[in-house]
């Protein structure tokens, strides 16, 4: 057969871009087939425009603490349309770096969609096709809406990034990631938001303790959170929108008119039309691409990273999982990505992050084996400026050594304090450790250090 290219990557997002990048360090042949802008989810819908936005809603929160410790009163109100042309010339700045990485590195970018012919073909959307010995396929996924009557009267976190100025009133579908981040941002921005949650607390993958106070601060904040509430349909009254829940004992849940309402309930990968079953790779019963600790997929000569597999969903995971399995293709080093160990923040306001396993998780593994500290505290400016959030900070530890095996961080600047700290646990490090640390002070990140 003739080969085209040494590697064909399907997906421009993260995991695409990494992986071309470095096979191509490697030296070899490579082209990435992406029909729309650089850079995926991450950089378009996600990631980087949620940040900006995510920093623009602290610096407004910033200059209302400013009024409450003695700064001459101003106006707050942020201009979305400036700020907004802001957020995408830096985002405009990172296609333009992809477009010329990709040239330098000799990649060839073709703008157009893809599927899988056989175990080493690609037909591009204007019939041509191209072979190579390995295909990746990174091509993410999408959010999704639930199954239920009026859907189509709200939008999802995509539409969001399309809003050039914040709704009155906003209605949350969700209580994941996507659903926490905006509840803070929009409610930090001049909306008056209202969260529907179907279980029992914010982000049930973090620990409880810390979820219970993140809701804790936003009801501090305005945000007003609906717990066990399962949304059966949207409803149109007049200009506005409502929500019917099933079985919430929350009658005022039913009677709030919404000027907008976005569903952040699950995502799907991008799966359909790729002609997976046409090469014989196996998807599960949501339609990921099955890979296992290599990354490799049913089919030998076809790889996936990213999103579109069953990895944590995580720009990083991609990343990393698609630079490891390069090297091990085009330069015979073989290191598979740790699934554990890995940390996650969550940018609400103030974030919350983790790295390990939740107190749930390690008694349910190893019993009274676990010892848990912790720290409750007011950030130095929340006091100054008599604001009642907290945050909480917490340590999982295991055996007579106490080896930390979960940290757990909720509170301003938790998303940079916590990577050095996750790089200490990787390396095993216990809470004696912790304790011959001289802290800095003051600080939130001395805490960590300081407990008992």
């Amino acid at each position: 057969m003739h080969f085209d290219f040494d590697l064909i990557v399907i997906g421009g997002g993260s995991g695409g871009l990494a992986g071309a990048f470095r096979a191509a360090e490697h030296g070899a042949r490579v082209a990435l087939l992406e029909p729309a802008d650089l850079g995926g989810t991450c950089v378009n819908a996600g990631c980087v425009p949620k940040k900006a936005m995510w920093l623009a809603a602290g610096v407004g929160r910033q200059l209302a603490f400013a009024q409450a410790i003695g700064f001459a009163a101003q106006d707050c109100a942020l201009d979305w349309p400036v700020f907004i042309a802001h957020r995408q010339r830096y985002i405009g700045n990172i296609h333009a770096s992809y477009q010329r990485r990709l040239a330098e590195a000799g990649i060839a970018l073709l703008p157009m969609r893809a599927r899988l012919i056989d175990a080493h073909t690609v037909e591009c959307e204007d019939g041509v096709r191209l072979c190579a010995p390995r295909l990746l396929v990174a091509t993410g996924g999408h959010p999704i809406k639930p199954e239920i009557p009026g859907a189509e009267l709200g939008g999802v976190s995509d539409d969001f990034f399309h809003w050039t100025a914040p709704p009155s009133r906003v209605a949350l579908v969700g209580g994941g990631y996507i659903a926490a981040e905006l509840a803070g941002v929009l409610q930090a921005l001049g909306s008056r938001v209202e969260v529907f949650v179907r279980g029992p607390r914010l982000i049930e993958s973090f620990d409880a303790e810390l979820a219970d106070q993140l809701a804790e601060d936003y009801r501090q904040a305005g945000v007003h959170l609906h717990f066990n509430c399962e949304v059966g349909a949207i409803e149109r009254d007049g200009e506005r929108l409502r929500v019917r829940g099933k079985g919430t004992t929350d009658e005022h849940a039913a009677d709030e008119r919404f000027d907008a309402l976005l569903f952040a309930t699950g995502r799907r990968p991008n799966t359909a039309g790729l002609g997976l079953d046409a090469a014989g790779v196996e998807t599960d019963k949501r339609g990921h691409i099955v890979v296992d600790a290599r990354h490799a997929t049913s089919v030998d000569s076809i790889f996936a990273v990213g999103d579109v597999t069953t990895d944590l969903p995580l720009t990083p995971v991609a990343i990393a999982a698609a630079r490891r399995l390069m090297d091990r293709l085009f330069a015979d080093r073989d290191e598979p990505l740790d699934p554990d160990g890995i940390a996650t923040v969550v940018f609400s306001h103030p974030p919350i992050g983790k790295v390990g396993l939740t107190e749930a998780k390690a008694r349910e593994l190893h019993g009274d084996d676990v010892y848990t500290t912790r720290a409750s505290f007011r950030p130095m400016l929340h006091a100054l400026a008599d604001s009642p959030q907290r945050s909480l900070f917490k340590l999982v530890c295991l055996g007579e050594k106490r080896r930390v095996v979960g940290i757990h961080l909720l509170g301003e600047a938790a998303d940079e304090i916590l990577q050095g700290f996750a790089v200490a646990m990787k390396r095993g490090v216990t809470l004696d450790d912790l304790h011959d640390t001289v802290a800095i002070h003051p600080t939130s990140a001395e805490e960590v250090v300081l407990m008992r």
